[in-house]
């Protein structure tokens, strides 16, 4: 407030602020390239696509590449939309359950004191630094023994730990003062009340966060697919859309892959802009403390 009276800082357009917009504008359309680069790729006719050297702007687009996908999808014994509702599901299930559990267990390592606590964010923060590689044979071997291979609960089940989810819930709970929780205990409120009608409210910017990535490893993810699922029926889009372009013909494959690659990236991009406001305030809250 202080800046915005002394003019160092005002709210509106001022001729000062121009610096500003010459460095950022250029930064912000170099941020852009590649979203650029997806939408323009997937209208390329044949010859744009294969030209040399390569173009980044379509200069003749074309539906043919969708047109083409969804002739091979309808000619497939899998219409498209059964693949598109195991993702919603699957998706749905995930990003739900691994908040729920990520904000339970989050709230729990900030807030209550027992022993191995510390032990136990600890081993959550070297899962951080696991790749998907080095917890496959763990996964298949849980799989196999819980016998739930080829369903619903084999895409479900191995999605469900968010190390990452949960480092960035347990960082914002931390930010909420103790005497918040003391105060509601004084008024006779139990630790689920505490959780539900205190806690929950307080951190929905970073429960958005954590949605968002939960989202995109979920909805982008072919491992499942591929490892614990034989039937057809059980498999997922991002999985459909992978394998499309390496079972058909090379040269038009690359079209229905530049599309396939779009219908994949949408999704993400929308809950992004549905939700940014909540990332940036995540953001933000990270770097009091």
């Amino acid at each position: 407030m202080a800046l915005k009276v002394s003019g160092n800082n005002p709210s509106k357009f001022n001729r000062s602020q121009i610096k500003f917009y010459v460095f950022l504008i250029p930064f912000a359309l170099f941020m852009m390239l590649p979203i650029l680069f997806i939408i323009n790729h997937a209208f390329k006719p044949l010859d744009e696509l294969f030209a040399f050297p390569p173009r980044f702007f379509v200069n003749a687009p074309t539906f043919d590449n969708f047109r083409n996908l969804f002739d091979l999808a309808n000619t497939s014994g899998i219409p498209l939309s059964r693949y598109v509702l195991n993702s919603l599901i699957v998706t749905v299930a995930v990003v739900f359950f691994s908040i729920i559990i990520s904000a339970m267990a989050g709230f729990v390592l900030s807030k209550k004191q027992f022993r191995g606590k510390k032990a136990l964010f600890e081993i959550n923060n070297v899962a951080l630094m696991f790749v998907p590689i080095a917890v496959t044979i763990p996964r298949f071997l849980t799989i196999s023994f819980l016998g739930i291979d080829d369903t619903f609960f084999a895409h479900i089940l191995p999605l469900l730990a968010m190390p990452v989810g949960l480092f960035l819930i347990k960082q914002f709970i931390d930010q909420i003062p103790d005497a918040l929780i003391e105060a509601a205990i004084v008024d006779g409120a139990n630790d689920f009340q505490i959780f539900w009608k205190i806690i929950l409210p307080l951190i929905k910017p970073a429960l958005a966060t954590a949605a968002i990535l939960v989202f995109q490893v979920v909805w982008n993810n072919v491992e499942t697919s591929t490892l614990f699922t034989t039937s057809e029926n059980m498999r997922t889009l991002a999985f459909f859309m992978n394998t499309l372009a390496v079972n058909t013909n090379v040269v038009v494959g690359q079209g229905m892959a530049a599309v396939a690659s779009l219908i994949m990236f949408i999704p993400n991009l929308v809950l992004f802009i549905i939700l940014q406001s909540s990332v940036m305030n995540t953001m933000s809250h990270s770097g009091l403390k």
